[in-house]
């Protein structure tokens, strides 16, 4: 990865955390109560929040847009989701639930976020969205008016835009929505057991693994070959090409300046323990 590729890897996983605190956060799960989702486990609310921007959709868009999970398990989940609570609501309360959780974590520091938020906004405003779906509903949403909120839905509309561009990488190689997470796997970015939470049965992970085998991508072990891990090389690299767009438009200069004024609030949510230590985004691992 040369430098200007490690910049962009840098902003993903400075922002990433961000974002996905909003499935962890003990307000996310009051709000999903209160609109009448089950709250044992962070799926049924995890579809409405994710989706809501895309509207009342179906299972089918949704599996589509989310690639990783099995289409059984959205299947449980959506259009269901749109039973307890129609998508305005949903995301009016995703936007209690963000302002709830960082005014908690960060107290009057929540306002000292306005330059992280601007520059942060003027990246994802510059970010193109012809064939990304879920950063384009994102980017189509109002903007909130408090700087924590503003940084927030920049960071959403990053990480969307990045994913989008990752589902065409997977495209490109080959890799189906299985087979995307058996070959990340096996090169060590999670546990098999962390990719299990994507709801594909022993027997379809089995099978994608011997698809792998047989292109040579996998060792019978389940282990990724040596073509293996230059596939999901390649994969990581173009995911990057990809999303560099935002950051080229922002300049080398303002995108560290934000990367400055990440720290702080990154290492908050870092520390707040709410975040699984492994995730099946690779983060820290590749």
């Amino acid at each position: 990865m040369n430098q200007d590729l490690g910049r962009v890897r840098q902003m993903w996983h400075l922002l990433e955390p961000l974002h996905a605190v909003l499935y962890y956060a003990p307000e996310t799960f009051e709000e999903a109560a209160a609109l009448g989702y089950a709250t044992e486990e962070r799926w049924p609310s995890y579809f409405a929040w994710r989706a809501a921007p895309l509207g009342p959709v179906g299972a089918g868009q949704v599996t589509a847009a989310f690639y990783g999970f099995a289409p059984a398990m959205v299947e449980r989940y959506v259009p269901a989701a749109w039973e307890a609570a129609a998508p305005a609501d949903v995301l009016a309360a995703r936007l209690r639930a963000v302002d709830r959780f960082y005014r908690r974590l960060l107290g009057e520091e929540a306002g000292a976020l306005k330059e992280a938020a601007a520059l942060a906004r003027r990246a994802a405003e510059a970010a193109v969205h012809a064939g990304r779906p879920l950063a384009a509903a994102n980017a189509a949403l109002e903007w909130p008016g408090e700087p924590h909120l503003e940084l927030w839905q920049a960071a959403t509309v990053l990480r969307e835009h990045r994913g989008d561009g990752h589902l065409a990488a997977l495209l490109t190689a080959g890799l189906d929505p299985a087979e995307s997470l058996v070959s990340f796997a096996a090169v060590g970015a999670a546990s098999p057991e962390v990719f299990a939470s994507r709801g594909w049965s022993a027997e379809q992970w089995a099978a994608a693994r011997e698809r792998l085998v047989a292109r040579g991508l996998l060792a019978p072990d389940g282990t990724a070959t040596d073509a293996g891990r230059a596939l999901r090389d390649e994969v990581e690299r173009r995911t990057d090409e990809m999303a560099a767009g935002p950051w080229a438009a922002l300049g080398a200069d303002d995108t560290a300046r934000l990367a400055d004024a990440l720290g702080g609030v990154w290492l908050a949510v870092i520390g707040s323990g709410l975040l699984p230590g492994e995730n099946t985004l690779g983060i820290g691992k590749v």
